[in-house]
């Protein structure tokens, strides 16, 4: 029992090690983002790269996920003659939780291997050793133009998924194809 006990806080205690790591990491990369030198090229090139392009994949996703969202609440509105109500299901859903989590889940996704295989690669090969031999902090170099594109781009292609499953849930609303049983009625 003791020796369970023992795995047990070893595994937190290495979970907390971790999670502390993690944490000045993250402020010393913060703390790097107001001194010089700042390197413009490297974060506009990692701008485009997360952001423009990620549009496709987050277009998509946006796009389909408004046209699924606004015929599943259609067709249980219409059993309670509710069908006024789905533009605000599917505007209220999108844009608390749905527009976010699938941006960012594709951004993550797309961007976020490709950044881990590049710096890894780069430690592999003693890129970053190469860096720091050339006085230049790979922190600042390497990382922070990640982060700031990140912070820039993110809460853009947010807004971008908002519209895009805001108009494609309006094309499905009003250009719904009627049933055959709705034809039949008219």
């Amino acid at each position: 029992m003791l020796r369970f006990l023992a795995t047990i806080g070893a595994v937190f205690l290495g979970f907390l090690a971790a999670t502390g790591r993690l944490a000045m990491f993250a402020g010393l990369a913060l703390a790097t983002a107001f001194t010089p030198p700042f390197y413009l090229r490297a974060m506009l090139r990692e701008m485009v790269n997360i952001g423009y392009f990620s549009l496709p994949v987050v277009g998509l996703t946006a796009i389909f996920t408004g046209m699924v969202l606004a015929l599943q609440s259609y067709t249980g509105f219409s059993r309670f003659a509710a069908e006024g109500a789905v533009a605000t299901v599917v505007v209220l859903s999108v844009t608390r939780e749905l527009g976010p989590v699938i941006t960012g889940l594709m951004v993550a996704g797309r961007v976020g291997a490709a950044m881990a295989a590049e710096i890894g690669t780069m430690r592999v090969t003693d890129q970053i050793d190469a860096l720091t031999t050339l006085s230049t902090d790979p922190l600042r170099y390497l990382v922070l133009p990640r982060l700031i594109a990140g912070l820039i781009t993110l809460p853009m292609l947010v807004l971008i998924a908002h519209i895009l499953c805001f108009s494609s849930g309006y094309l499905v609303s009003v250009y719904r194809p009627c049933s055959s049983s709705e034809a039949q009625i008219n």
